[in-house]
Formats: C-alpha cells, sequence, structure tokens
C-alpha cells in the first residue's frame, strides 16, 4: 500500500484562478480597503475603551463599521475590537477615527486602579473574618 501524495500549495500561475479585481491568486483583501484612505488618526491606545452612542449602523456603514457598532454596546478595548473581528490594530485605528469623527462610538480611558489597597481597609476586612 503506498501512502496518498501530497498536493503542492503554490499552483502555478497557468492554473489558479484569480480573485475578483486581483490580478493575483489566491491573495485576501488588502487592508486599505477595509479601512480606507490613510489621514489623520485618533489617540488610541490598546486598552482605550470603546462604547457605542449609536445602537443601529448607518446605512453608510462599511460592514466593519457596523460590526464595529454590534461589538461596542458595552465598553470593549481597542485590543479586544480587534481580536474580534481579526483585524490589525492600524486598521483599527483608522476605522475607529472615521467612527469618532462621525460621533457613533465614544473612547474613554481605562479605568486605573490604585497600586496599593488602603492598609486599614484590609485590617478591618480581616479582624471582621476573624469574629465570624
Amino acid at each position: 500500500m503506498t501512502p496518498p501524495q501530497r498536493q503542492r500549495r503554490d499552483l502555478a500561475p497557468e492554473t489558479a484562478t484569480p480573485r475578483e479585481g486581483d490580478g493575483k491568486p489566491g491573495n485576501p483583501e488588502r487592508m486599505y480597503v477595509v479601512a480606507g484612505p490613510d489621514g489623520e488618526r485618533a489617540e488610541l491606545d490598546l486598552v482605550t475603551l470603546i462604547v457605542a452612542r449609536a445602537t443601529d449602523p448607518p446605512p453608510s456603514a462599511s460592514p466593519e463599521q457596523a460590526a464595529l457598532l454590534r461589538l461596542c454596546a458595552a465598553p470593549l478595548s481597542v485590543a479586544e475590537l480587534s481580536a474580534y473581528l481579526h483585524l490589525p490594530f492600524s486598521a483599527m485605528g483608522v476605522l475607529l477615527t472615521e467612527l469618532l469623527t462621525a460621533e457613533l462610538v465614544q473612547a474613554r480611558a481605562p479605568i486605573v486602579r490604585k497600586a496599593r489597597s488602603d492598609r486599614s481597609l484590609l485590617e478591618a476586612v480581616m479582624n471582621g473574618l476573624q469574629r465570624l
């Protein structure tokens, strides 16, 4: 019995089928198609929280922008949005800048907690637990 033959991953140019609008076979969409023209961007960080102001996306919104608005019903960080939509941070920055300028989303700084808890509060909790 002979083992099955492996197929080659790269096809010859004459046998490959090109994608629509792209002369190259099998290439995915380019990021500038998703993100639009490169321009001025908002100051966003990976931990910046994004919240949607509008519940329904406008009819002129791209599919990626509509997905962003649906996801942002609850606050999510830019890193989480990037992971959910499988888009790099650079493309997310462009999409979010467009939504921020249209005032469809709001960017908020993350909640920063104190570095250390108050010692007197921890002692009061510990004493209360010991009395139980």
